[in-house]
């Protein structure tokens, strides 16, 4: 079993995965899985409190896998041990949960998966660099190379694509307040290229399907 859901927000929104509000996990193994489509927070400053949630997400029926979002510290994150996971590469947190990094293909439980994180934080003039705040929350050059590559190596075909932003067309219509940049309009170039049956992605904290194909996740959790 593979679920979907939104921005977890460690500790903020995270309750999302508790059992009351997702009673499903009860049928689940560590061979199902979670994935989070970005500003997971759970890898920011160490703290007793994050330490708490990640003992209690690790303590689940089901593996966690994320994406990053804007709101991550970076640095840490970017410091964590690469493993190999599902045909591509993973940073490891600790067993059971796993950030997809930037422009991997991944096969999990028989569905390929593209998955590509980041985004523009809105809120970013009021945030510290190196605090709150990492230029990394945008993909470098190398990231967009390593999407490409994946992408081709793929013949642009998957079960599901994953993303933080949306892109430019998507997101001018569910937040047309939000920025355009780089990155959605790379996401924009390979939305009219890539076949997937569904397309998910966070940052907007809105739970709306835009159209069959493209999906906006908070709170809601999607089973595939």
């Amino acid at each position: 079993m593979i679920y979907i859901t939104g921005d977890t927000h460690i500790p903020f929104d995270i309750g999302k995965l508790s059992t009351k509000l997702f009673p499903e996990q009860k049928e689940m193994t560590k061979s199902d899985y979670v994935i989070i489509c970005g500003d997971f927070g759970g890898v920011w400053d160490r703290s007793n409190e994050e330490k708490y949630w990640i003992k209690w997400l690790k303590s689940k029926n089901f593996t966690t896998l994320f994406i990053d979002g804007n709101h991550e510290n970076f640095d840490m994150l970017y410091k964590l041990p690469t493993i190999e996971f599902g045909g591509g590469i993973v940073h490891k947190v600790v067993d059971g949960i796993y950030h997809l990094i930037r422009g991997e293909a991944y096969n999990i439980d028989g569905k390929k998966f593209f998955v590509f994180g980041g985004a523009s934080s809105h809120d970013k003039e009021y945030r510290i660099e190196g605090k709150n705040w990492w230029k990394d929350e945008l993909p470098n050059e190398q990231e967009y190379i390593n999407a490409e590559h994946n992408l081709k190596k793929n013949a642009f075909s998957f079960d599901c694509v994953i993303t933080h932003s949306a892109p430019t067309s998507i997101q001018n219509e569910i937040a047309p307040t939000y920025e355009i940049n780089e990155l959605t309009e790379f996401l924009e170039k390979i939305k009219n290229i890539v076949v997937c049956k569904k397309w998910f992605f966070g940052h907007y904290h809105q739970d709306k399907s835009v159209d069959e194909r493209h999906i906006a996740i908070f709170n809601s959790i999607h089973k595939i």
